[in-house]
């Protein structure tokens, strides 16, 4: 992977073809990093994958973390692979939590319950999902769901989806949808991947609820009828 000075060069160039991409640049541990402003992380990639001498070709991993109560409160993580040179790289795009934006709390301040998640994003709001999707947690009628599925409360925060230019990233997208509930604009089939579509929430969000719903085994029907 670059070093620390190789990583400031590759900034440097991305600037002078694509100004105010690239927000910061972190080198920890051995990882080289560029966090870059969200609305243009495609440009970012493809000018990675396309210009000469950077050859990062190869998305080997996509996932994202949920730093709250940190802001801005999600990242989405690209894990660059130039096969060639062996060479790795690390893209990081950070996104607001649009519940967050709207409420306007102190960083800092302590969670109280479980998030709602939604709120309105750029020019006032951001397109809700497709009419007839069902997202969310399996919930029992006597159990409220600890947050509202998107198309009842609106918004949920959204960021390119970036399958076109690299194929491996389509379930990579959809695993981050299902667990963080993070929208890629674009992407062929952003469905649930391995929670029921009628499950509702989160579950790698941090605020989302430990526990859950009770498991019924065979012994506790026999045992306790």
């Amino acid at each position: 992977m670059p070093d620390a000075p190789g990583l400031e060069l590759i900034r440097g160039e991305i600037e002078q073809d694509h100004p105010g991409a690239v927000l910061d640049t972190s080198f920890d541990r051995g990882q080289a990093a560029l966090v870059v402003d969200p609305t243009q992380i495609l440009a970012v990639l493809t000018w990675l994958r396309d210009a000469p001498g950077q050859g990062y070709g190869f998305l080997s991993s996509l996932h994202a973390a949920d730093y709250l109560p940190a802001r801005p409160r999600f990242g989405i993580h690209y894990e660059l692979l130039n096969r060639d040179r062996v060479e790795r790289l690390r893209v990081k795009a950070m996104l607001e939590d649009p519940a967050a934006v709207a409420a306007g709390p102190v960083v800092g301040e302590g969670v109280s319950g479980p998030a709602l998640g939604f709120s309105p994003g750029e020019e006032g709001g951001r397109p809700r999902l497709p009419a007839g999707r069902k997202t969310g947690r399996r919930a029992r009628p006597d159990t409220p769901s600890p947050t509202p599925p998107a198309d009842e409360t609106g918004q949920l925060p959204e960021i390119d989806s970036c399958v076109a230019l690299f194929p491996t990233a389509e379930f990579q997208e959809r695993e981050v949808f299902d667990f963080f509930g993070i929208v890629f604009r674009g992407h062929p089939d952003l469905t649930r991947i391995l929670m029921p579509e009628d499950y509702v929430g989160w579950p790698q969000r941090r605020d989302f609820p430990v526990g859950g719903e009770p498991v019924t085994f065979t012994y506790n029907e026999h045992a306790y009828g």
